[in-house]
Parts: structure tokens; C-alpha cells; sequence
């Protein structure tokens, strides 16, 4: 329980600082925060939980990381579907509270709710195909940041910096194109106050991330870990603390 309930506060930490930026201060292009802000704010929030809480469960705070863990050994497949639950509830709590917070604004609406999409729901309009092909891109690029942060030959105490800059550099690169998810807990949070018609498309920010996490914990596996003898930890945070 411990470990499930430092994930469901990660993940509850990432969806309100990130989303949160997005919902609250973005919207108000005079405090100049933009989509630059937005991505320093997503890596952020998985900085400083990784240090905070991923001594206790490994600092996941995403469903296609624990799935990547578990693919490439650093994760047991039995607590995979827990974990699943606790990022889950913890994104819905957080912006269920972002959405009390943003709609006590006169003249707020929801909108899109920092919620992910293609088509008409991308920020510049992309293709369904070229949506799902940068989610799972840019997520397998994630694992193997992760993967190779937290291996036993990476310096120790930078795991976390370098797994936080990652993510701000995934948001920096894909927030015009889906509006960045590769993390379905975050995606499913925000859909369901959004009203642009996110849950109908919110299928792709299981499937792409899943996929992507899955082909990066393999291309790890395969090529990189018989260098590093990578053990079973299941510790995202394992190099940061």
C-alpha cells in the first residue's frame, strides 16, 4: 500500500503541476508562460516526485513506464495492474481539483482542458497517423532514457534530473502535434472534464504509449542491458535517491 499510494501522489503531482500549467497559467498569455512553460512544468513534477517518492515505489506516475519496467526486468509483472490503478486515481483526484480550482473563474470553460487528441483535438491539426507515430516515438525514447539513467553503471543521484529533462524535452517537441501524453493515466484524467470530444480519442494515449514503452524496454533489453547486468528492482528512482 505504501507503494501504490506514493504512485497514485506522483501521478497526482504530475497531472495537477503539468495540466495545471496548462489550465491556469498558459491560458493568460501576459504571465508568458506559453508551451515552453508548460513543458519545464511536466518535467518538473516528475523531477521532484522521483526524489520524493521513488525511493518508496520505483517513481513510475505512468502506466507505459511500469509496463516498459516490467518488459525490460526492473519491474515485477505482478504489481503491474495495482500500479495501473493507483496512477489512474491519482490523475483523476488531481484534476478533479484542477477543474474546482479553474472553474471558479466567472467566465472560464473548460475546452480542451489540456487534454490530448488528434485531428480536430491536435494544437496544429495533425493526422491520427502521425499522432500515434510521435506518441510512440517519443515514448520509447523515454524508456530508454529511464532504462539507462537508473542502470547500475549511471552516475548516482542524476536519475532523476535526467528522467525530468527528458519528459520536458518529449512536451517541447510533441505539445503542437498531440498536445503530449505518452502517459495514459495522464490522458485519461483531463478527458473526461474536456469538451472537445477527448474520451472518443483517448484509445490512442493507452494504445501509442503502451506500444512505444513496450518497444523501448525491448531495444534496451536487447542491445544495452547485457552490458549493463540491469537487476530486478522495479526502481525508477533507484540512482536518485
Amino acid at each position: 500500500m505504501h507503494k501504490l499510494a506514493a504512485e497514485a501522489l506522483g501521478t497526482f503531482w504530475l497531472v495537477f503541476g503539468g495540466c495545471g500549467s496548462a489550465v491556469l497559467a498558459a491560458a493568460f498569455p501576459e504571465l508568458g508562460i506559453g508551451f515552453q512553460g508548460v513543458a519545464l512544468a511536466f518535467g518538473l513534477t516528475v523531477l521532484t516526485m522521483v526524489y520524493a517518492v521513488g525511493p518508496i515505489s520505483g517513481g513510475h506516475f505512468n502506466p507505459a513506464v511500469s509496463l516498459g519496467l516490467a518488459i525490460g526486468g526492473r519491474f515485477s509483472w505482478s504489481e503491474l495492474i495495482p500500479y495501473w490503478v493507483a496512477q489512474v486515481v491519482g490523475g483523476f483526484v488531481a484534476a478533479g481539483i484542477l477543474y474546482l480550482i479553474a472553474s471558479g473563474k466567472a467566465d472560464w470553460t473548460a475546452g480542451g482542458f489540456a487534454s490530448n487528441g488528434y485531428g480536430a483535438n491536435s494544437p496544429g491539426g495533425y493526422s491520427l497517423f502521425a499522432c500515434f507515430l510521435i506518441e510512440v516515438v517519443l515514448t520509447a525514447g523515454f524508456l530508454l532514457v529511464i532504462l539507462g539513467a537508473t542502470s547500475p553503471k549511471a552516475p548516482a543521484g542524476f536519475a532523476g534530473i535526467a528522467i525530468g529533462l527528458a519528459l520536458t524535452l518529449i512536451h517541447l517537441v510533441s505539445i503542437p502535434v498531440t498536445n503530449t501524453s505518452v502517459n495514459p493515466a495522464r490522458s485519461t484524467a483531463v478527458a473526461f472534464f474536456a469538451e472537445t470530444g477527448a474520451v472518443g480519442q483517448l484509445w490512442l494515449f493507452w494504445v501509442a504509449p503502451l506500444i512505444g514503452a513496450a518497444l523501448g524496454a525491448a531495444i534496451w533489453k536487447a542491445v544495452f542491458a547485457p552490458v549493463t547486468d540491469l537487476p530486478l528492482e522495479g526502481n525508477v528512482a533507484g540512482k536518485a535517491a
